[in-house]
Parts: C-alpha cells; structure tokens; sequence
C-alpha cells in the first residue's frame, strides 16, 4: 500500500488522522504503519462508530432458562463408548484459547507458561498438553491441537513449547494461529494512535476465533484432517477434562453442532453467563445482563432458577466452525484506558478511561446452531481458573482443588488419604495425566492398600507404584 491509497481510503472513512504525522516519520517507520492501515477492518469500524451513536438501549429480550442434561447410566457409558468411537477414528480435535498474559499473576510471560502443578512445578501449558498425549495413547489415536494465541504472545508461546519440545506432541500436529485485532476508538469515533508512526490495536474477543479460524486457514487443516468434531477450552482452567468422552460423544449422538458444558454456579454473585432460551434460541445471558433478581431468584426445590452457567467448554462441529467462520457476531463495547498520542508526538497514558474498545464473544455463536446440548458437570472435578494471584481462582485455589480431586481419584481406587477435621487431605497430591489419565486407569498402576503418607507425585518416571 502506497501512502496515496491509504490517504484515500482513510479519507473515506473519515480517518485522516491517521496520517498526521506522516512528514515527520522516519522511512523505517512508514512501511509499519501503512501495513496497519492496509489492514484495518473498515467494516467492523463502521459497526463500531454507530455503536457509539446510537443512542437507544438495547433492551434484553426475555429469556428462560434452558434445559441442561445431566449425565447418568444408561445415557452416559452410551455417550462414553460414541466419544470414545470417535476419538479412536481421529474425528475429534482440541482447541485452546491462550491469548492471555500472565500479567494479573504476576508472571511476565503467556498465562499458559505460568507454573501451576502444586509439586511438579508444571505449567498450564505442559499440564494440557499431557492430557492430549494421554488421550493419544489411550485410544492410539492422534489428536490435533490448535492454539490461538494473540500478537502480544505468540512469539514467546511457540519458543515455549519448542523450547519443551511440545511436551511429547507431534509438532506436526500443533498449530499455532493468532487472533485478530482491532482499534479503539475516541467517542467521535476516531482511530487512535499510541504512537505517532502507530495505531493503538487490541484483541477482538474470544469471537474473533471464529473468523481467525478461515483466515488463519485452521478450518480447512481441521477438514483435511478428516475432524468432525472439536473440544474447545480456555487455557487458564487448571482442572479441565479435555475432549472427555462423555462429553463428545453426547454431542455427536445428539448431532449438535455446539455443545456447552454448565454448572452450578458458585453463588449469586458469581461472574457466569447464563444458558437460556430466548426469542426461541438457546443463548448464554452474560451476569451483567442479569437483574438483581434473576441472581437471586429460586425455585421451590431451592435451586437458583437461573444456575447454569457457561465456563467455555464446549464441543463445536467442524461444519458448524466453518458456517460461523464467515457469520456476523455482535459487538461489546467497553470504556477502557488507552495510551494516546498527543499533538506533539507524545504517548499519554490517561488516568481515566477515555476510549472504546471493541469484542466479540464465542458464545454469541449458541443461537446460530440449529441443534444444541447443554451437559451438567461437577466444577470440582473440571474447573478451577487461574485468573488472580490471590484469592479466589488464583494458583493457591487451582493447587488445592487439584488436590482434592486426586485425592477422591486415589480414594474411589481403595487408596487411604489422611484429611483433616475438615476433609482437607493433610497431603499434597498431584498425578501427571501422563501416569493416569482418570480413575480408571489409575486403579490399574495403583498397589493395593496403598497409603498416602507424604506430599504425593505420581508422574510417568515415578517408580513408586
């Protein structure tokens, strides 16, 4: 692109800022800039601007919520034995969410490179990749593992796994794919720039997976491959169950092309988007959405009415991926904080939020599927983010809950765990997925009459067993 064409096209967009400071850039930094412009989305930048001037509320359309299936025999060894089917013919592959920053904890790096395993030391990363590996040797099959990460990390997460030689992957089967980007705009919608010869850029959203997926050619690596049907996850989720057979195969026995795994949520309180029906549709109604009364409100049995909630696990049909590779998601705006450059030249960095950025969210695509499941789980056993350095969903909260559920693991295979007055283990315990995978398999390595009597590592080099 030449700096006439994009003056032109910034000029019919009512961008010309854009190039303000264009006489006074270096050569070197005139070539970045018009590659930024050239790849600006001056459709969704349209969308975005009438956001921003449409005065009227968008009112949220009533909604009930939506039937969710609870797992149980007969229905669940069936499910089991059609994931298990499919995972054997390589039809399933996984999906990992990882754009993140370890910023919030403390860790300069990807999220998924930050050390979680409570003895080990290993990494979000390592711990996921295991369980793929794990699946691999139980079903002598080969999963493909697709990672979206973001501009901010994608150098640093591909040297990550290089470095760690993809934790016992095939490389050939790992994709790595960055998600899109997006400027900010000012209220008079206005492109920003951080920097005179720069535009301020940010994620576009979970969502934006969807269409990075066709531009980043995934889909079709996906359909080469022969997949039908693909296990999405986030990677701050220390507990996830990755492409659990149950799961896919209740998807494909339902034919859904989005399934969502839900759960209790943890009180009335708590951040979950909602799964409902609405205008006819399942959809997920995000928390904020909810009125105070609807995170309250219970049924006669004592259940909130509204207990459902989406922790982004899901199964998507790869023909459903490629439909919404191209489908027009809605926006969600926010009112951030963003560096600006000044007159002079200068990068500002506001106190105050002084710009909007723009997202799209993954599960805006549940009302486009024509069929859809929603499965019930037990958080304790699938889900335990990693999202603050303290508190709650913090590394602390993950270890502990990893321990618990190994040690229900050891104890449903006759093992004895000493707890405490509370039902706390008194131990440590973390298994590498690579020693066992479920319980199942556990109980086949596993001594009779073992006893823990220490802080616990059970990996694939361990000769304790």
């Amino acid at each position: 692109m030449t700096c006439d064409t994009a003056s032109e096209l910034l000029a019919r967009h009512d961008q010309s800022h854009v190039l303000r400071f264009w006489d006074t850039l270096a050569a070197t930094d005139r070539e970045p800039l018009l590659t930024q412009v050239a790849e600006l989305d001056f459709a969704s930048i349209a969308r975005m601007r009438a956001m921003l001037t449409d005065t009227a509320q968008d009112e949220v359309q009533p909604f009930e919520p939506a039937e969710a299936v609870e797992l149980i025999d007969p229905d669940l060894s069936q499910a089991t034995s059609a994931g298990e089917a499919a995972l054997r013919a390589g039809e399933v592959g996984v999906l990992l969410v990882a754009g993140g920053q370890g910023t919030r904890l403390g860790f300069d790096g990807p999220k998924g490179a930050f050390p979680v395993g409570a003895l080990s030391g290993d990494t979000l990363f390592a711990i996921h990749a295991h369980k793929i590996v794990a699946l691999e040797r139980t079903y002598g099959t080969a999963v493909p593992f697709y990672i979206m990460t973001s501009e901010g990390n994608d150098a640093a997460t591909r040297s990550f796994f290089e470095e760690h030689d993809f934790f016992g992957l095939s490389p050939e089967r790992v994709m790595f794919f960055t998600q899109g980007m997006w400027p900010a705009l000012t209220a008079e919608g206005k492109i920003i720039l951080d920097r005179p010869d720069h535009i301020f850029m940010g994620p576009d959203g979970h969502g934006g997976l969807l269409s990075a997926l066709h531009a980043r050619g995934v889909t079709a690596d996906m359909q080469r491959r022969g997949l039908t049907s693909i296990f999405y996850f986030q990677v701050d989720n220390a507990l996830v169950e990755i492409a659990d057979p149950a799961f896919i195969g209740i998807h494909n026995l339902r034919g859904a092309q989005l399934s969502v795994k839900v759960c209790a949520k943890r009180d009335p309180e708590e951040g979950l988007g909602m799964v409902v029906v609405q205008n006819g549709r399942e959809a997920i109604v995000e928390y904020t959405e909810l009125t105070h009364e609807q995170k309250y409100e219970r049924l006669a049995d004592g259940e909130f009415k509204y207990n459902n909630g989406s922790v982004a696990i899901h199964v998507f049909s790869v023909d459903f991926l490629v439909q919404e590779s191209t489908a027009e998601l809605p926006l969600h705006l926010a009112h951030k904080k963003v560096p600006t450059c000044d007159e002079d030249g200068q990068t500002v960095k506001p106190t105050e939020p002084n710009a909007f950025k723009f997202e799209k969210f993954i599960f805006d695509s549940l009302p486009h599927a024509e069929r859809s499941v929603n499965v019930v789980f037990k958080r304790e056993d699938e889900f335990s983010p990693v999202k603050n350095a303290e508190g709650k969903d913090s590394p602390a909260t993950a270890q502990q809950d990893m321990t618990l559920k190994f040690a229900r693991w050891l104890e449903q295979c006759g093992a004895d765990v000493p707890r405490d007055g509370d039902g706390a283990p008194l131990h440590r315990i973390e298994i590498d997925p690579l020693f066992a995978r479920s319980p199942e398999a556990l109980a086949g390595v596993l001594p009779e009459g073992f006893v823990v009597n220490g802080d616990l590592l059970l990996a694939e080099s361990d000769e304790e067993c």
